[in-house]
């Protein structure tokens, strides 16, 4: 209260603008106060959060070392107890697999001795088969080697006998062609001579007549300028003579009118004689164009005849060279199948030594499987086969009839590859299972980020897990079933009465 007094004793004392002033300045101060409390209350805050987190991760930790530690112990438990039931079953296992082998080993030794009798009859058989093939070829080959000679000579015959051919229509076209070119010469030669002669007929005639018109006319007009000077001169001494002579002058002037008009008529008349020359000479020029035009007409008829049979050569060419390649490439087929076969057939030997090496002991003594037809059916297909065919298939699947054993080993080795891949797929399986469960075990016993922000298979609550496990292989609901294969050797020396 004394200080509230004081204060407003002291604003009392104070202006108006100074009182403002100072309780700008108040106000500021208490608000710096109050966000200086903020800030120290915040940080205190965020430390305590600190702390608490850093408490907290460090107590996690704990627990989850000691779970991990526990649910170890557990686990390896079940592992040492899997591992014994695994290592006596391997144990019965093994012995039951040295026992199979020393019956094998003694098997071994009457299959070595069968086998060697069945190798002697197989490699005789295959060669054989080698020699009957090798002389089928021979017979093959000589029989295309004699086709081919045969082919060449006629091929050659042929061919000389169109070149003899060709060359000699060659000459008649070029004799022919010589005879036209020859005649068309001398005739066009003759119809310009006759043409250059009369041409020159006409000009000298046309200019004889001219020249003699010229000198008329020179003459007649000098005389007429004569007179007319004369006239002028004497027109001048007297009129009456002037009259008169008028009168003469008027006479001669018609006089000279009917002369030129004369001369007119004749200069009309030549030109009318020119007009009928170049009508003539025009109707020539058409003639000899026409004569022209059909002997170029029967020479581009020749030569379109020499194009055609040029034409028909060439294309009978080409037909030969045609057959001749065809036959050619046939011919060069056939070599590089014949080849193929015989490389075929090495690569069957070899494959049929690789694969003997390969046998297991039941197919060395037993080759070819035993038939499951019964006696009726065997004889039903015996006389199916035995009858003639009636189509072409069925001609030619006789000829590999001796290849029957053949299919019978193939379609063997078939079902066992068939055998082996769907094993294969079992086998994959089990083991892509044994690597889930091996892949969870080390993730269980492994520590890090990846391992712990999943889930954990070590991490059981009432015995029960949050890991999604697979069924062990040796649960007998899911086990792989085994069969026991004896073979019939086996059964017949140790088990069938002697």
């Amino acid at each position: 209260m004394p200080k509230k007094k004081k204060g407003s004793g002291k604003l009392a004392k104070m202006t108006e603008e100074e009182r403002i002033l100072y309780l700008e300045q108040q106000r500021v101060a208490e608000e710096e106060m109050r966000k200086k409390k903020e800030d120290m209350l915040t940080q205190f805050l965020k430390d305590k959060l600190t702390k608490e987190e850093k408490a907290t991760k460090y107590n996690m930790y704990k627990l989850n070392h000691q779970w991990r530690n526990i649910m170890r112990e557990a686990k390896s438990k079940e592992l040492k107890k899997d591992i014994e039931i695994l290592s006596q079953t391997f144990e019965r296992v093994v012995d039951r697999k040295e026992s199979v082998i020393k019956s094998l080993a003694k098997d071994l030794q009457e299959a070595e001795e069968q086998y060697a009798m069945a190798l002697r009859s197989h490699l005789q058989n295959v060669d054989d088969i080698i020699d009957l093939q090798r002389q089928r070829l021979q017979t093959l080959q000589k029989e295309y080697n004699e086709e081919q000679e045969i082919l060449k000579k006629e091929f050659d015959t042929e061919r000389g006998m169109m070149i003899e051919q060709h060359l000699q229509e060659i000459n008649d076209l070029h004799d022919i062609m010589f005879a036209m070119e020859q005649n068309v010469g001398e005739r066009e030669n003759e119809a310009r001579a006759e043409f250059q002669s009369l041409r020159d007929e006409v000009k000298n005639k046309n200019l004889e007549e001219k020249q003699t018109l010229k000198i008329n006319i020179d003459q007649m007009i000098h005389n007429l300028w004569k007179q007319i000077q004369d006239a002028l001169r004497n027109y001048t001494e007297t009129t009456e003579d002037r009259k008169k002579h008028f009168t003469t002058l008027k006479e001669k002037d018609e006089q000279c009118a009917s002369e030129i008009d004369k001369q007119m008529r004749i200069l009309n008349r030549i030109q009318t004689n020119m007009a009928d020359v170049k009508a003539k000479m025009a109707q020539n020029a058409r003639e000899n164009e026409e004569r022209n035009r059909q002997l170029k007409e029967e020479r581009e008829g020749m030569v379109t005849h020499f194009q055609e049979l040029k034409g028909q050569m060439n294309r009978l060419r080409d037909m030969e060279r045609v057959k001749l390649t065809k036959l050619t490439l046939e011919s060069n087929d056939a070599i590089k199948e014949l080849k193929r076969k015989a490389e075929q057939g090495e690569r069957i030997l070899k494959l049929a030594e690789m694969s003997r090496k390969l046998e297991t002991e039941e197919e060395k003594v037993l080759p070819f499987y035993a038939s499951t037809l019964t006696q009726e059916e065997q004889e039903d297909i015996d006389a199916a086969v035995m009858e003639p065919p009636s189509e072409p298939l069925a001609a030619v699947m006789h000829e590999y009839k001796s290849l029957e054993n053949f299919w019978k080993r193939f379609n063997k080795a078939m079902l066992d590859k068939c055998s082996l891949e769907k094993e294969r797929s079992t086998l994959l399986q089990e083991n892509q299972q044994l690597r889930t469960l091996l892949k969870q075990y080390l993730d269980g016993i492994s520590v890090n980020d990846e391992i712990l922000s999943q889930v954990n298979p070590l991490f059981v609550v009432n015995q029960q897990t949050n890991v999604k496990l697979n069924i062990p292989v040796i649960d007998p609901r899911i086990k792989r079933p085994t069969q026991t294969v004896v073979e019939a050797a086996h059964v017949v020396r140790h088990i069938l009465p002697s």
